[in-house]
C-alpha cells in the first residue's frame, strides 16, 4: 500500500502497483482464474469419490448432494470382486487382473521405450538415403488414427502369426516402433540426441569404442530424463488404451482393468427410465467405485514419480493427454 494519501494514488497502486505483474488487481484476477480452472479439473474427481460412497437411498434422495449419510463401502467390495482384484492377503501372491494388467502394460512400455530410443538415435546420429522423407512419413503415422491400423493388425496377428489374444500382440508393434504415439517419442529422442555434441562420439571412436558402446555410454547415460518420461507415458497410455485391449485381448486369458471396467459397466447398466423423471443410473456409485479402483494404480505411480514427471516434462517439452 502506498504511503501517500488520496484516492488517485490508491487507484494507481491498485491498478498498476510497481508493474502489471505486481498489481493487486492482476494478482487477484490470476488467483480467481486459477481457482476456476482448478475447480473444473477437480470437480469430476470430487463428484466421483463422493458418489462412490453412496447407496441407492442417498442416490435417489435429492437432499443428499455431496456428502452421503454414511460411507457405503459395499460398492468397493463388490467392485473388487467383479474386477478380480486381490481382496485378501493370499490373493496378492496369485495371478489376478492387476498383475495381468501390469504385465500387458509394462512389457510393451519397456519395449517401446527401447525401440523408439534406438530409432530416434539413428535419425539423430546417422545420415542415410531419404532421411528427410522417412521423418515426414514418421510424422504422418502420428496423424493416422489407431483404429485404421488395428484392423489389418488384427487380421495379420490372427491369420498369419497366431498371436492374437497374447501379450505378443502388444509387444510386436512396440518392438517395431508402432506403439501408442510412438512417433512422438521418436521425435523426443531425436531432438534430444541431436543436441548432444558429436565431438563426444568422435572422442569415443578415437578411444576405440564401437557404435554400441557410444550409444550406451554417451546416448543412454545422458538421456535419463527422456527415457523416464517416455516409459511413464507409455505405461499410462497403454494402461488407458481400452480400444487396443478390446481388439487384441477379448476372449483370451489376458485382460486389463479398463477392459474389465467396461464389462463391469455393461453388467450393471440398469437404468431407470421415465418420461417425467430424468434417467438415473441406479448403479452409478458401484461403477464409479470400479473406476476409482482402475485409476488408483496410475495415481500411485504419478505421486511416486511426480518429481520425474515434472523434471522430464520441463526438459523434453512433452504434454500429456
Amino acid at each position: 500500500m502506498p504511503k501517500s494519501k488520496g484516492l488517485k494514488p490508491f487507484l494507481r497502486w491498485l491498478l498498476k502497483g510497481r508493474g502489471m505483474e505486481s498489481a493487486p488487481i492482476s494478482r487477484l484476477l490470476v488467483i480467481i482464474m486459477l481457482i476456476i480452472i482448478g475447480f473444473v479439473f477437480i470437480y469430476p474427481i470430487i463428484y466421483m469419490v463422493s458418489t462412490s460412497f453412496k447407496n441407492i437411498d442417498d442416490l435417489l434422495d435429492t437432499a443428499v448432494i455431496w456428502l452421503p449419510r454414511r460411507l457405503y463401502l459395499e460398492n468397493y467390495l463388490t467392485a473388487v470382486s467383479v474386477l478380480g482384484l486381490p481382496a485378501t492377503f493370499g490373493a496378492w501372491f496369485q495371478m489376478n487382473a492387476l498383475y495381468q494388467t501390469i504385465i500387458v502394460v509394462g512389457l510393451p512400455a519397456v519395449v517401446a521405450t527401447i525401440s523408439t530410443g534406438l530409432i530416434g538415435y539413428g535419425f539423430a546420429r546417422f545420415d542415410f538415403p531419404l532421411k528427410k522423407m522417412w521423418l515426414v512419413m514418421l510424422i504422418a503415422t502420428f496423424i493416422i488414427p489407431n483404429h485404421i491400423v488395428f484392423l489389418p493388425q488384427f487380421v495379420w496377428f490372427n491369420n498369419t502369426l497366431g498371436i492374437l489374444g497374447t501379450v505378443w500382440s502388444y509387444i510386436l508393434p512396440a518392438a517395431g516402433g508402432q506403439g501408442i504415439h510412438a512417433a512422438v517419442f521418436i521425435l523426443i529422442f531425436y531432438s534430444f540426441f541431436a543436441m548432444i555434441p558429436k565431438s563426444l562420439d568422435e572422442s569415443a571412436y578415437i578411444d576405440g569404442a564401437n557404435e554400441f558402446k557410444v550409444f550406451w555410454h554417451i546416448g543412454v547415460k545422458l538421456s535419463t530424463q527422456p527415457i523416464i518420461i517416455v516409459f511413464l507415458f507409455n505405461f499410462v497410455w497403454y494402461w488407458n488404451d481400452y480400444a487396443r485391449a478390446s481388439y487384441f485381448l477379448t476372449g483370451s486369458k489376458w485382460t486389463t482393468l479398463p477392459l474389465l471396467l467396461s464389462k463391469f459397466e455393461n453388467t450393471y447398466a440398469i437404468i431407470s427410465e421415465s418420461s417425467e423423471v430424468q434417467m438415473v443410473n441406479l448403479y452409478e456409485p458401484l461403477i464409479l467405485a470400479g473406476t476409482i479402483l482402475t485409476v488408483l494404480p496410475l495415481l500411485v505411480l504419478y505421486f511416486s514419480f511426480q518429481r520425474y514427471f515434472v523434471e522430464s516434462i520441463d526438459r523434453t517439452g512433452i504434454k500429456g493427454e
